[in-house]
């Protein structure tokens, strides 16, 4: 098969092939086309990966090396509710770190995961809760928030 060519196939190959479609002409196409099956998806699935090293002219360990590589991306899907606790310098100094653990040691149900920096430095510690920042979180903020997330779910 040719590079761009379309195809009938699954909803994830369709979807992966609209993506670089989309992103084709880009330069560092990949990085744009995975964010987007992600953020579709909730997760690079491992079929996805023969299909953009065709469509892009890289290897499959070359796809693979960039999803392995960055943190963002998610190899299966996340557990339930998805907590992103940042962990840079100013975060760490408004405790960042005593957040982290009440988080995995609290809330097992969720993905806890840790950002070095959301930009959101000011209002350290930063935290997302399924895509949606917040700042200033203590423990107790931590926690009215997952439960309002699992309310929307």
């Amino acid at each position: 098969m040719t590079p761009g060519a379309m195809t009938g196939g699954s909803p994830l190959e369709q979807r992966v092939r609209s993506a670089v479609a989309t992103h084709r002409g880009d330069r560092g196409a990949l990085l744009p086309i995975l964010h987007d099956i992600q953020a579709e998806f909730g997760y690079v699935d491992a079929a996805a990966v023969p299909i953009l090293a065709d469509e892009l002219n890289l290897s499959r360990a070359e796809v693979f090396g960039v999803i392995s590589f960055y943190h963002d991306f998610r190899e299966s899907p996340a557990a339930g509710t998805v907590v992103r606790i940042c962990r840079a310098e100013a975060c760490q100094a408004n405790g960042a770190e005593a957040l982290m653990a009440h988080a995995r040691q609290t809330h097992d149900t969720v993905t806890v995961e840790q950002v070095f920096c959301f930009g959101n430095c000011a209002l350290g510690p930063a935290v997302e809760v399924n895509g949606r920042l917040a700042g200033r979180v203590d423990a107790a903020r931590l926690d009215a928030l997952v439960a309002g997330a699992a309310v929307q779910a």
